[in-house]
């Protein structure tokens, strides 16, 4: 008798409400530390908080990976109901969420940790592959191999509007930040071996440059995986994020485009004005 399947996350997959639920996906939420007081991603925090507290006090927060008690507990919710699990964590390269979670899963028998090697919703997408391999009947460990072969194939980006955030976090110099702003650059972040780096850099007002981003990253779309295709963004205007959609739509024959809100990871980094588009492509990324 096959065995009953959970598939599990870190909060740095930033799914919505209705996807979690759609799969029946549990998270696991990172700790973050803002003005020295300690929270819970999603829980008891979420951007709008972060922004706000930016605004009044210039401070940006401080994320937590789950430690070796959390992970623990947190698995033993599911091993203890019968469940196997299949745990999805940000990078490794980004944060020490995945050691953490590999180490406790050694002490349960069918616990399988995949490093995504990505944020948001480029974990986002293995996922929910995961989640429908499990529907098909695949066992937690051929669900596991299945997606770490998957996850070179991520596509995962973001346009920032403002270095500001970047900055403030010492990951951007202030004469890069002050030449960004001079020269009107809107940076492309990609995500590539688990780390991120700046790729193409755009100028021109944001809501312009996004559409100019989508085209160039969509292109024909004949090499994209068609199921599910996200526009994550970090708390855009409504009318950005309507018009990023409707072009999306014109650029390929997509089953699902989903539209997400970032959570605090990827806001508290990057700050209000930053979206993405985040997809598989059908050959790993170059």
């Amino acid at each position: 008798m096959p065995s009953k399947i959970i598939i599990t996350s870190d909060s740095t997959t930033d799914l919505s409400p209705a996807l979690r639920e759609r799969y029946g996906i549990q998270l696991m939420p990172l700790g973050i530390n803002l003005n020295d007081k300690e929270y819970t991603d999603g829980i008891d925090i979420d951007p709008e908080m972060i922004y706000e507290n930016y605004r009044r006090n210039k401070t940006l927060p401080k994320t937590a990976a789950p430690n070796l008690e959390d992970c623990s507990a947190f698995f033993r919710r599911f091993t203890e109901q019968g469940f196997s699990v299949v745990h999805f964590t940000i990078s490794s390269e980004m944060s020490s969420t995945y050691q953490n979670s590999v180490i406790a899963a050694q002490d349960f028998d069918d616990v399988h940790v995949v490093d995504t090697q990505n944020l948001s919703t480029g974990g986002g997408l293995l996922v929910i592959r995961a989640a429908e391999l499990a529907q098909k009947g695949l066992s937690a460990g051929e669900i596991a191999r299945d997606c770490r072969a998957l996850a070179p194939f991520v596509d995962a980006s973001f346009v920032i509007d403002s270095l500001e955030f970047l900055h403030k976090g010492g990951r951007c110099s202030g004469v890069a930040m002050l030449g960004a702003n001079l020269m009107n650059f809107k940076p492309c972040i990609v995500v590539k071996d688990g780390k991120m780096s700046v790729g193409k850099k755009y100028r021109g007002k944001f809501d312009q440059v996004l559409l100019k981003y989508l085209a160039d990253r969509v292109g024909d779309a004949s090499d994209i995986v068609p199921d599910h295709v996200f526009i994550t963004h970090a708390g855009c205007d409504d009318a950005v994020v309507d018009a990023c959609l409707a072009k999306l739509k014109t650029l390929g024959d997509f089953k699902e485009i989903h539209v997400t809100r970032a959570g605090c990871t990827v806001s508290s980094h990057c700050g209000r004005n930053t979206l993405g588009v985040l997809f598989i492509r059908t050959h790993p990324i170059n």
